[in-house]
């Protein structure tokens, strides 16, 4: 066919995962990458419903492939994602973007194939969303990293948070069954992985939709055994769900890394009460020194939300002593943004733009500052770091990643590339750390 195709996604490393899933069935039909839109014969976007931001991006690039339509009639512009699991922005791309040739949700990507062959037969505007709860889905994956992969285990969400649209979006909570998990990871470990990252949106209760019930800190034992892997790592942990039987998963099992992303959202119990996170500050701590203890070397990875409704300054402040109690070694900050169909859409107290933007920046500028704090605390030490490739700013330097997700740059050779070098690191940002191969 000698057809090209381009895929822009936007949210989680589930959307990436699922447009693994996607390249592979365009590559089973003839299609072939291409990064320039203008050259592509079947652009997806492949969408994020959680930010504001990212929606109002999809519809802005939708827009802008009018013209490029007009040019190339033949062209395929089909839309899939969380957004198309929500009447509200499907009907919207429906009535307002006639030249958007496909639309389908998050739990069909494996009828793609017929959904092309659907559009091109008859000229038709293709829509087909699936409701069904669907997880052992066998559609082959076209892995975007030679040596690191992610590994769906779960999908969905039960826990309904006030401000999040992802439980409407990817419906209940649902397990794949540790024999398919097993399965796919050991092709991986024959076809040379070495990092795998489970993926969930709380891998935390993995397993409690299986019968019998398997937890998450079983399933990492088995993955722990399979030969060839070296580096296991999990997203996302929820709080509320982080057992004791988890946090000695993480210090007894070798090739789990000590690292953890747990979110908290907010220091004020107040606001996490009306979030419904379901715990509060001290139970968020508690845990917090139960890793410390039990993982003295661990690195530790969050969200925070600024703004959420009803917000007061104080309750900013237990944020910023909270970040400042924990010194966390990343961070991912958020304005809080109204999300339709979502709980706290409807409250009111919503907090004027200008104060969530001067509170974000007071948050970063502390995060920073401990980041760098804690990367400095590197300097010296000798670390393990899987390089993944050459830095895009200079080809004659190596990046990787330490066991605790810190980002190195080092000069050495491209034949490290794939594999377990010790580093010793010399110097840092807060963002980054450097050093020279040992």
């Amino acid at each position: 066919m000698n057809k090209k195709y381009t895929i822009i996604t936007y949210g989680c490393q589930m959307n990436h995962h699922d447009s693994e899933r996607i390249a592979y069935l365009l590559e089973s039909l003839g299609y072939s990458p291409e990064k320039d839109l203008e050259k592509s014969d079947f652009i997806i976007y492949n969408t994020c419903l959680v930010r504001e931001n990212a929606e109002l991006k999809v519809y802005g690039q939708l827009g802008s492939l009018k013209a490029l339509k007009k040019q190339k009639p033949n062209i395929i512009i089909a839309v899939c994602g969380c957004m198309m699991q929500t009447g509200n922005a499907r009907e919207t791309i429906i009535s307002k973007y006639k030249h958007v040739d496909i639309i389908f949700g998050t739990k069909n990507i494996s009828r793609l194939p017929s959904l092309i062959a659907r559009h091109r037969s008859t000229g038709e505007v293709v829509v087909d969303i699936e409701e069904a709860d669907i997880i052992d889905d066998d559609t082959p994956i076209n892995r975007n990293h030679p040596f690191i992969a992610y590994v769906n285990i779960m999908t969905g969400c039960n826990n309904y948070c006030t401000f999040c649209i992802v439980p409407y979006a990817r419906g209940k909570e649902i397990s794949r069954t540790p024999d398919s998990i097993i399965r796919e990871i050991k092709d991986l470990a024959k076809r040379g992985y070495k990092e795998i990252i489970l993926l969930g949106q709380n891998v935390n209760s993995y397993g409690k939709t299986l019968r019998p019930k398997v937890t998450f800190p079983e399933l990492l034992k088995m993955v722990n055994d399979i030969d060839g892997i070296e580096r296991i790592r999990f997203l996302t942990s929820h709080p509320k769900d982080c057992s004791d039987e988890l946090i000695d998963a993480i210090a007894n099992l070798d090739k789990v890394c000590e690292n953890i992303h747990l979110p908290f959202q907010s220091g004020s119990n107040k606001v996490l009460k009306n979030m419904h996170r379901v715990y509060t500050r001290e139970h968020y701590l508690n845990t917090i020194r139960k890793l410390k203890e039990k993982i003295p070397n661990i690195t530790l990875s969050t969200d925070i939300i600024v703004g959420f409704p009803g917000e007061t300054e104080e309750d900013f402040k237990e944020t910023l002593s909270l970040v400042k109690e924990v010194e966390y070694d990343q961070g991912f900050t958020f304005l809080y943004s109204i999300r339709k169909g979502t709980k706290a859409a409807e409250m009111k107290d919503q907090i004027p733009h200008e104060v969530k933007q001067e509170r974000f920046q007071r948050l970063i500028d502390s995060m920073y500052e401990i980041f760098y704090k804690k990367n400095k605390a590197d300097v010296g030490k000798v670390l393990e770091v899987l390089v993944e490739g050459t830095s895009k700013n200079n080809p004659e330097v190596l990046t990787g990643r330490t066991r605790g997700y810190k980002l190195v740059h080092f000069v050495g050779g491209k034949r490290n590339i794939g594999h377990l070098v010790n580093v010793r690191i010399t110097g840092n940002n807060s963002f980054a750390l450097e050093g020279e191969i040992i």
